[in-house]
Protein backbone atom coordinates (compact mmCIF):
# COMPACT_ATOMS: atom_id res chain seq x y z
CA UNK A 1 0.00 0.00 0.00
CA UNK A 2 1.75 3.60 -0.57
CA UNK A 3 1.87 6.24 1.87
CA UNK A 4 -0.51 9.00 1.78
CA UNK A 5 2.29 11.28 1.57
CA UNK A 6 5.88 10.47 0.41
CA UNK A 7 9.04 12.90 1.44
CA UNK A 8 12.08 11.74 -0.73
CA UNK A 9 15.46 12.79 -0.81
CA UNK A 10 14.77 16.26 0.46
CA UNK A 11 17.24 18.98 0.41
CA UNK A 12 16.25 22.11 1.86
CA UNK A 13 18.50 25.10 2.07
CA UNK A 14 18.30 29.29 3.99
CA UNK A 15 20.68 31.36 1.83
CA UNK A 16 23.85 28.76 1.49
CA UNK A 17 23.23 27.44 4.78
CA UNK A 18 21.84 23.24 4.27
CA UNK A 19 19.50 22.78 6.59
CA UNK A 20 18.05 19.06 5.10
CA UNK A 21 19.83 16.60 3.82
CA UNK A 22 18.25 14.02 1.75
CA UNK A 23 15.22 13.73 3.94
CA UNK A 24 12.94 10.88 3.81
CA UNK A 25 9.65 10.43 5.20
CA UNK A 26 6.50 8.35 4.61
CA UNK A 27 3.11 8.98 6.60
CA UNK A 28 0.11 6.83 6.01
CA UNK A 29 -3.75 7.43 6.09
CA UNK A 30 -4.93 7.94 9.64
CA UNK A 31 -1.94 8.06 11.18
CA UNK A 32 0.08 9.73 13.65
CA UNK A 33 3.56 10.61 12.68
CA UNK A 34 5.45 12.11 15.42
CA UNK A 35 8.59 13.93 14.62
CA UNK A 36 11.43 14.21 17.33
CA UNK A 37 15.32 15.69 17.18
CA UNK A 38 16.98 18.44 19.16
CA UNK A 39 16.29 21.98 18.27
CA UNK A 40 17.67 22.70 14.98
CA UNK A 41 17.30 19.69 13.38
CA UNK A 42 15.37 20.54 10.68
CA UNK A 43 11.64 19.79 11.98
CA UNK A 44 10.08 22.82 11.30
CA UNK A 45 11.62 23.30 7.73
CA UNK A 46 10.02 19.47 6.86
CA UNK A 47 6.79 21.17 7.59
CA UNK A 48 7.59 24.17 5.86
CA UNK A 49 8.50 22.46 2.79
CA UNK A 50 5.78 20.18 2.59
CA UNK A 51 3.69 23.29 2.87
CA UNK A 52 5.75 24.72 0.10
CA UNK A 53 6.96 27.57 2.64
CA UNK A 54 10.59 26.48 1.79
CA UNK A 55 11.57 25.35 -1.41
CA UNK A 56 13.78 22.67 -2.08
CA UNK A 57 16.92 22.16 -4.33
CA UNK A 58 16.17 18.41 -4.69
CA UNK A 59 14.10 15.81 -4.04
CA UNK A 60 10.23 15.01 -4.13
CA UNK A 61 7.17 15.46 -1.77
CA UNK A 62 4.62 13.30 -3.57
CA UNK A 63 0.71 13.04 -2.21
CA UNK A 64 -1.42 10.19 -3.25
CA UNK A 65 -4.84 9.43 -3.30
CA UNK A 66 -8.11 9.64 -5.60
CA UNK A 67 -8.41 13.73 -5.25
CA UNK A 68 -5.16 13.66 -7.29
CA UNK A 69 -6.50 13.46 -10.39
CA UNK A 70 -6.46 10.68 -13.14
CA UNK A 71 -2.62 10.04 -12.27
CA UNK A 72 -3.47 9.75 -8.08
CA UNK A 73 -0.85 11.61 -7.54
CA UNK A 74 0.45 15.06 -6.80
CA UNK A 75 4.02 16.33 -6.38
CA UNK A 76 3.65 19.46 -3.81
CA UNK A 77 7.10 20.74 -4.96
CA UNK A 78 6.09 21.64 -7.84
CA UNK A 79 2.96 23.73 -7.20
CA UNK A 80 3.05 27.65 -5.25
CA UNK A 81 2.42 27.33 -1.34
CA UNK A 82 -0.87 28.77 -1.38
CA UNK A 83 -1.52 26.30 -3.87
CA UNK A 84 -1.21 23.17 -1.11
CA UNK A 85 -3.78 23.94 1.57
CA UNK A 86 -6.24 23.18 -1.43
CA UNK A 87 -4.95 19.81 -1.95
CA UNK A 88 -6.17 19.05 1.69
CA UNK A 89 -2.98 20.07 4.01
CA UNK A 90 -4.10 21.98 7.70
CA UNK A 91 -0.86 23.35 9.01
CA UNK A 92 -0.87 24.75 12.38
CA UNK A 93 2.75 26.39 12.67
CA UNK A 94 4.83 27.11 16.02
CA UNK A 95 3.41 30.27 17.30
CA UNK A 96 -0.15 29.93 15.92
CA UNK A 97 -0.23 32.99 13.36
CA UNK A 98 -3.70 34.14 14.04
CA UNK A 99 -5.07 37.00 12.80
CA UNK A 100 -5.49 38.85 16.35
CA UNK A 101 -7.44 41.58 15.07
CA UNK A 102 -10.30 39.29 13.69
CA UNK A 103 -13.16 37.49 15.75
CA UNK A 104 -13.21 33.57 16.31
CA UNK A 105 -15.56 33.21 13.48
CA UNK A 106 -13.63 35.81 10.38
CA UNK A 107 -10.65 33.77 11.42
CA UNK A 108 -12.45 30.45 11.03
CA UNK A 109 -13.95 31.57 7.81
CA UNK A 110 -10.45 32.13 6.46
CA UNK A 111 -9.67 28.55 6.53
CA UNK A 112 -13.43 27.49 5.16
CA UNK A 113 -13.07 29.64 2.53
CA UNK A 114 -9.64 28.15 1.27
CA UNK A 115 -11.70 25.03 0.35
CA UNK A 116 -15.17 26.47 -0.26
CA UNK A 117 -16.56 24.91 2.93
CA UNK A 118 -19.32 25.50 4.45
CA UNK A 119 -21.58 25.42 7.57
CA UNK A 120 -21.54 21.59 8.16
CA UNK A 121 -17.89 21.58 8.19
CA UNK A 122 -17.96 24.59 10.81
CA UNK A 123 -20.62 23.06 13.13
CA UNK A 124 -18.26 19.58 13.01
CA UNK A 125 -15.13 21.75 13.88
CA UNK A 126 -16.78 23.15 16.68
CA UNK A 127 -18.41 20.34 18.20
CA UNK A 128 -14.32 19.30 18.44
CA UNK A 129 -13.97 22.45 20.13
CA UNK A 130 -16.98 23.72 21.76
CA UNK A 131 -14.98 25.90 23.98
CA UNK A 132 -14.96 28.58 20.55
CA UNK A 133 -18.84 27.71 19.76
CA UNK A 134 -18.69 30.75 22.76
CA UNK A 135 -16.21 32.51 21.75
CA UNK A 136 -17.35 33.10 17.91
CA UNK A 137 -17.42 36.60 18.02
CA UNK A 138 -14.91 37.65 20.37
CA UNK A 139 -11.42 39.31 18.85
CA UNK A 140 -8.70 36.44 18.48
CA UNK A 141 -6.05 38.26 20.25
CA UNK A 142 -8.03 38.18 23.44
CA UNK A 143 -8.17 34.65 23.96
CA UNK A 144 -6.14 32.71 26.52
CA UNK A 145 -2.63 30.86 24.79
CA UNK A 146 -4.42 26.96 25.15
CA UNK A 147 -7.75 28.37 23.31
CA UNK A 148 -5.63 29.92 20.51
CA UNK A 149 -4.10 26.50 19.89
CA UNK A 150 -7.73 25.39 19.72
CA UNK A 151 -8.88 28.20 17.45
CA UNK A 152 -5.46 27.34 14.77
CA UNK A 153 -6.06 23.81 14.71
CA UNK A 154 -9.89 24.47 14.58
CA UNK A 155 -8.80 27.00 11.22
CA UNK A 156 -7.02 24.35 9.66
CA UNK A 157 -9.65 21.64 10.41
CA UNK A 158 -11.79 24.16 8.38
CA UNK A 159 -10.29 23.01 4.72
CA UNK A 160 -11.56 18.93 6.16
CA UNK A 161 -7.81 18.52 5.25
CA UNK A 162 -6.43 14.44 4.84
CA UNK A 163 -3.57 16.12 6.07
CA UNK A 164 -3.24 18.06 9.33
CA UNK A 165 0.75 19.39 10.22
CA UNK A 166 1.16 20.25 13.79
CA UNK A 167 4.19 22.21 14.86
CA UNK A 168 4.68 21.96 18.95
CA UNK A 169 1.37 22.15 19.18
CA UNK A 170 1.70 21.43 23.26
CA UNK A 171 4.25 24.28 23.82
CA UNK A 172 4.03 26.53 26.50
CA UNK A 173 0.10 25.11 27.44
CA UNK A 174 -1.13 24.09 30.85
CA UNK A 175 -1.98 20.34 31.64
CA UNK A 176 -6.02 20.84 30.88
CA UNK A 177 -5.12 22.42 27.63
CA UNK A 178 -2.49 19.72 26.47
CA UNK A 179 -5.25 16.82 27.52
CA UNK A 180 -7.75 18.69 24.91
CA UNK A 181 -5.60 18.81 22.35
CA UNK A 182 -4.16 14.94 22.40
CA UNK A 183 -7.99 13.88 22.72
CA UNK A 184 -8.70 15.93 19.24
CA UNK A 185 -5.93 14.25 17.71
CA UNK A 186 -6.70 11.00 18.59
CA UNK A 187 -10.26 12.06 17.51
CA UNK A 188 -9.30 13.35 13.99
CA UNK A 189 -7.35 9.96 13.81
CA UNK A 190 -10.29 8.40 13.95
CA UNK A 191 -12.12 10.65 11.39
CA UNK A 192 -9.02 9.19 8.78
CA UNK A 193 -6.87 12.23 8.97
CA UNK A 194 -2.93 11.88 9.18
CA UNK A 195 -1.20 13.87 11.72
CA UNK A 196 2.57 14.83 11.34
CA UNK A 197 3.38 15.57 14.64
CA UNK A 198 6.38 18.03 15.92
CA UNK A 199 6.44 17.03 19.54
CA UNK A 200 9.13 17.21 22.23
CA UNK A 201 7.61 15.80 25.25
CA UNK A 202 7.91 11.87 25.27
CA UNK A 203 5.08 11.60 27.21
CA UNK A 204 3.16 13.35 24.75
CA UNK A 205 4.09 11.50 21.65
CA UNK A 206 4.04 7.93 22.83
CA UNK A 207 0.36 7.86 24.05
CA UNK A 208 -0.63 9.32 20.47
CA UNK A 209 2.19 8.45 17.79
CA UNK A 210 1.72 5.52 15.60
CA UNK A 211 5.63 5.79 14.64
CA UNK A 212 8.48 8.13 15.17
CA UNK A 213 10.73 9.53 12.99
CA UNK A 214 13.66 10.72 13.95
CA UNK A 215 15.81 13.86 12.61
CA UNK A 216 19.41 15.05 13.42
CA UNK A 217 21.13 17.64 11.74
CA UNK A 218 18.84 17.94 9.09
CA UNK A 219 18.93 14.20 8.25
CA UNK A 220 15.98 11.35 8.62
CA UNK A 221 17.73 8.92 10.63
CA UNK A 222 15.27 6.29 11.51
CA UNK A 223 11.59 5.82 11.93
CA UNK A 224 10.26 3.73 15.00
CA UNK A 225 7.07 2.00 15.80
CA UNK A 226 5.67 3.55 18.99
CA UNK A 227 5.66 -0.72 20.54
CA UNK A 228 9.40 -0.59 19.51
CA UNK A 229 10.30 2.72 21.28
CA UNK A 230 8.35 2.03 24.09
CA UNK A 231 10.19 -1.21 25.03
CA UNK A 232 13.53 0.10 24.02
CA UNK A 233 13.51 3.70 24.55
CA UNK A 234 16.96 4.37 24.32
CA UNK A 235 16.51 6.24 20.46
CA UNK A 236 15.08 8.92 22.48
CA UNK A 237 18.05 9.36 24.42
CA UNK A 238 19.93 9.16 21.50
CA UNK A 239 18.20 11.67 19.22
CA UNK A 240 16.38 13.69 21.53
CA UNK A 241 18.08 13.75 24.89
CA UNK A 242 15.56 11.97 27.02
CA UNK A 243 14.04 8.79 27.94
Amino acid sequence: MSALLNVSGLDCFYGEVQVLHGLELALHKGEVLCLMGRNGAGKTTTLKAIMGLVRPRSGSIVMNGPENGPSGSTELTELAAHEVPKRGIGYVPQGRRLFAEMTVRENLEIGLNTRRKGTDTLESVLDLFPLLRERLKQQSGTLSGGEQQMLAMARALCLEPQILLLDEPTEGLMPSMIQKIRETVLALRHRGVSTILVEQRAEAVLALADRVTFIENGHSRETVAIAELKADPSALRRYVGIG
